[in-house]
Parts: structure tokens; sequence; C-alpha cells
């Protein structure tokens, strides 16, 4: 299966290297904020000719072809804005020269991508709110996409790339260099970036994988993804949540407070500055370690995984003002409210469904993504029952129907466990579901409850009324 993956390594560069991998993304920033600047003082003339013929008496329209055609086209597209930059950059940077033309051109390219994103936003053919691009600044993440020149592995320990030339490695590259020696694999572009102090490279390559299926192909597992434990299986397992935030948020707080009274600009500033973010690195680090030994260990043990479709930006919205004597969020309910917003922002649900997807598709398995209204927590996964109501704070499952008495967050995944036998028996074989490849689906109906507001189902009957549930 042929498939775009990418191959990240800690450079370990000399003070030249790290001079030349600086002013290579230096350059890229340069050129993304020298084309903004093109596109707004044109978008600017374009509105001061528009208004000016309205004031003589044009009509909107018409002002406005006017005002276009005297302005001429605004250099939107990659194609439009490089031929602007080469025919102008010997006067606005004539140290151009010093690094490879790619650092330009990613620039440029990053701009393009972000005005298309912004117009497909205005026209409704994006999902979400994209805003106008704004300048960059040095205090950004520093990056640089570089996609021809010399682009490749030298060896175990060194890469090289256009006019930086070879670098040394941190960590292995043998995994890559066989790949490519073999012919499975083709660089498409490499990537460099600065993080807390420390470079690294990306190469996104065309890689033809043979992965093995799970060692259970056909079992299904329910994976219930929460904050008190990163994930809970209906086999059983519990894997431990390393809450990275919380272990670093004690120093985290103080260095931002140390931050706050530095003098701008300063080198105590600068220092401190790096301090915080080597905590921030070491959390995400600590995070992505975390998700990635779940997720690898799931699709290498199961056939089909199923987990639920959460809405993370509505757990995480910030609570509506009520009054405190109604349950409410008073001060210290905000309080509360905002501690439980950053624990589940912390266990990232939403990185553990993307990376099954494309895991899930390089071992040929399936995800099955239940309904978001799916009542996971609330069902009683022996006699089928649902509860009106249960708390957060309540841990365990206690069915007033049949006495069963079970951890919730076990109790979730076995009843995801069985939504997902209940979808791949509806949909029968692989092409009428959709897979981690994501092939085509149907909607599916199943005898499984959904999640009701508190009060329209009363306790002491069981819910019969089917619900839709989508195989993902």
């Amino acid at each position: 299966m042929l498939v775009h993956q990418a191959f990240r390594f800690e450079l370990d560069p000399s003070n030249a290297t790290r001079s030349a991998l600086s002013s290579h993304c230096g350059a890229s920033r340069y050129a993304f904020n020298w084309g903004l600047r093109l596109v707004n003082d044109q978008l600017e003339a374009t509105r001061k000719l528009t208004v000016l013929a309205i004031r003589q008496g044009a009509g909107v329209e018409e002002a406005t072809t006017w005002a276009r055609k005297v302005t001429g086209p605004v250099p939107c597209s990659l194609p439009a804005l490089r031929r602007a930059w080469n025919a102008t950059k010997h006067e606005v940077a004539p140290w151009w020269a010093e690094n490879s033309k790619e650092a330009y051109s990613s620039g440029l390219d990053g701009l393009a991508r972000a005005l298309e994103n912004w117009s497909k936003g205005r026209r409704g053919e994006r999902a979400g709110h994209t805003g106008f691009p704004t300048r960059k600044k040095k205090e950004h993440r520093r990056s640089c996409r570089l996609t021809t020149g010399s682009i490749g592995v030298v060896d175990d320990r060194h890469v090289k790339l256009p006019r930086i030339g070879r670098v040394r490695t941190k960590e292995q590259a043998t995994k890559l260099r066989e790949l490519l020696d073999d012919g499975r694999a083709r660089i498409c572009s490499a990537t460099i970036s600065e993080e807390a102090g420390r470079w690294f490279v990306s190469f996104t390559c065309e890689v033809e994988r043979h992965d093995v299926h799970g060692r259970l192909p056909d079992a299904v597992v329910g994976v219930d993804v929460g904050v008190k434990h990163l994930a809970v299986l209906s086999t059983g397992e519990v894997v431990e949540n390393p809450k990275a935030l919380g272990s670093y948020a004690r120093r985290m707080a103080r260095l931002s407070r140390e931050l706050a009274r530095r003098e701008l600009g300063s080198k105590r500033c600068r220092r401190t500055k790096a301090k915080l973010a080597r905590c921030h690195a070491k959390v995400a680090n600590t995070r992505r370690d975390a998700i990635h030994e779940l997720t690898s260990d799931l699709v290498s043990s199961y056939g089909t995984v199923v987990i639920e479709d959460l809405n993370v930006a509505g757990m995480t919205a910030a609570p509506r003002s009520k009054p405190d004597h109604a349950g409410g969020h008073g001060p210290n309910g905000r309080r509360r409210k905002a501690g439980l917003n950053r624990a589940i922002l912390d266990a990232s649900p939403g990185e553990v469904r993307r990376q099954l997807v494309y895991k899930l598709a390089w071992h040929g398995g399936t995800l099955v993504v239940a309904d978001r209204f799916f009542a996971s927590s609330k069902l009683c996964s022996s006699c089928g029952a649902v509860k009106a109501k249960l708390r957060l704070d309540e841990r365990t499952y206690c069915c007033e129907h049949c006495g069963l008495v079970i951890d919730r967050d076990l109790n979730a995944a076995l009843n995801l466990a069985a939504y997902g036998r209940r979808a791949l028996s509806v949909a029968g074989s692989g092409p009428e579901t959709r897979n981690a490849r994501g092939g085509a689906h149907r909607r599916l109906r199943s005898d499984a409850p959904v999640k009701r507001e508190d009060g329209t189902v009363e306790p002491d009957k069981t819910v019969t009324a089917p619900s839709q549930g989508e195989a993902a």
C-alpha cells in the first residue's frame, strides 16, 4: 500500500549550520511578510479607487470593476507571488542568494495557502472560521519547507539539505535509509523546524508499506477515552493517563510569573522564555509518546476498534451563567470547570482518533465511530437499561434493574464493543462500512438507546427506541 509518511529526526548542527538553518527560516518568514504586504497594499489601493469612483457617482459594481481593472489582479496564487518576488527580489532583498530559493518559495506557498483558505471560508466552502493572514513575527515558530534540490539521507547519522549541506542527526536514520536504498520510499519534501532550541528535520515520503494485520484480526475492542484514565478497553485493560500538563503546571506557572517581571528584550527575558518553551515541549512530548504507545498497541492487536464521536469543543466550552443555588457555576464552579477543560484537552481525545485512522489503514483494520448521541455511559452493559442521569463524579455504575456494579469507564467500553459488533453485523462485508481508508459507508440502525436530556426517560424503563449509528 502506497502511503504518505513523515520521518522526523532531531539534528545536531554545528554553530555555522545552526546559523544557516535559522537564516533559511528567517528568509521564509521575510518572503511571507513581503507577499502579505504586497497583497494588502493592492487591496487598499483598490478600495480607495472604488470609494473615489462611488463619490463621483458610479455604482458600486461599476466602481469595483473599474478599480480592479486599474490596479490589476491581486497576486493571491503561488505562481503570481513567485513572479512578483522574482521581479523585485534584487531590490527588496539583495542578500537573497545567501539562502536556497526554496526558503522564499516556502514562505510564499504558506501565504498562498492562507489566502486560499480565507477565500474559501468567505464563500462557505471551508468549515470553521479562517481569518485573513497576519504578519509573522520572529518569536513565532520557525520552520521552512524544502521541495527541490539536494535532499536525502547520506548515511545512518547524516542528512543533506539544499545550500545547508550535510547535517548530523542525534538519532539514527537507518530505517529511512534502508527504505530509500530498496526503492520502497521516495522523499517528496523536507521541513526544518525549531522547537525549544532544538532543530528537527521532517522528511515527507511516499512509502510502500506491507504491514501485517493485528494479532486478533476478527476481534472487536471498545475504547473509552477519558480523563482519569487515558483509555479503558472492553477487555478490562486500563491505560493510565500521564497527565503531562499537571506534572509541569506549577513550574510553568512559576516561569510565567518570572517572565512577566522581566524587561522585554533583555537577556534574562530570553533565558526565561527558553526555560518556559522547554517545559511546554516536555509536556507535548510526554502526551505524544503516551498516545502513540496506546494507538500502536491497539492497531497491532485488534482488527476493529470502536471509539466515541466526542464533541470536544462542546465539552470544553465556557460554562453558562446560572444561579449557584440551582447547581450552576459560581466562582468556584467556573474554576472547577476550567480545570476539567484543561484535563480534557490534556488527554487529547481528538489526537487519539486521528492516529487510529491512519494506523488502522496501514494494518488493514476498521475504525467504527459510535454516534455522538450513543448513551455509552448511561447504558447497562448487562441488561440494556438506561439511567436517566449519571453524574460525572459517579465513577461506579450501579444498575437498578439487574444489580450490576461495574466501573463506569469499563461499562462504557463494553457498550462500545457491542455497538461495533452490531454495526459490523448490519453492514456485512467491508465495502459497506467506512474503514480507516475512508471507504463508502451507509447509515446503520441499531437497537441501542441514545443520550437524552435529563428527566425525559424514566429510570425504571428500558429504552428500545433505535438510534442512528455510523461506522466510520
